[in-house]
């Protein structure tokens, strides 16, 4: 994930569409100029600039885990051996693969790495651990957290 090199400076139109595209990623370009008050030219060139300038990341449809057989989700806690660079590198870039792992953060705390699997059932989380995870070098400690239910999941980022 590309960190944020420079604040972007949103005025109250990007606001507002930025607000409806991550309420309704798939309204089109003319119900959203007409819910923004503007052309749909203008809105369009908005969207796009939006996108250009790295604020739209990307578009997605929001799959239901359980009902495509995904229902276990799983917070893992990695800690490594030593904090090396090229241990971290190594570590990141064979997370990259796995697709299971829907996210991987860097942390402070008594973790270096969170990472969010989601997974079929405990047999496949168990392979996922003993043929992926385990044989990584470097990694001194893993602790799994178990999601029981989602209390809230949202995606949308508060614009202001």
């Amino acid at each position: 994930m590309k960190e944020a090199t420079k604040l972007i400076t949103l005025d109250r139109h990007d606001q507002r569409i930025l607000t409806l595209l991550q309420q309704q990623g798939r309204i089109t370009n003319n119900e959203l100029a007409e819910q923004i008050g503007l052309s749909p030219a203008a809105c369009w060139r908005r969207v796009k600039a939006l996108e250009d300038s790295g604020v739209i990341r990307r578009f997605a449809a929001l799959v239901e885990p359980s009902l495509v057989g995904q229902p276990l989700s799983a917070l893992v806690m990695v800690t490594l051996v030593r904090h090396h660079i090229d241990n971290t590198v190594e570590f990141e870039n064979r997370i990259l693969q796995y697709p299971e792992v829907l996210q991987c953060y860097a942390t402070t705390g008594n973790a270096d790495f969170v990472l969010r699997v989601v997974i079929e059932d405990m047999a496949a989380y168990d392979r996922f651990l003993n043929e992926k995870l385990f044989t990584l070098d470097g990694i001194s400690q893993v602790n799994s957290n178990f999601v029981l239910r989602n209390i809230k999941e949202e995606t949308a980022i508060p614009i202001r």
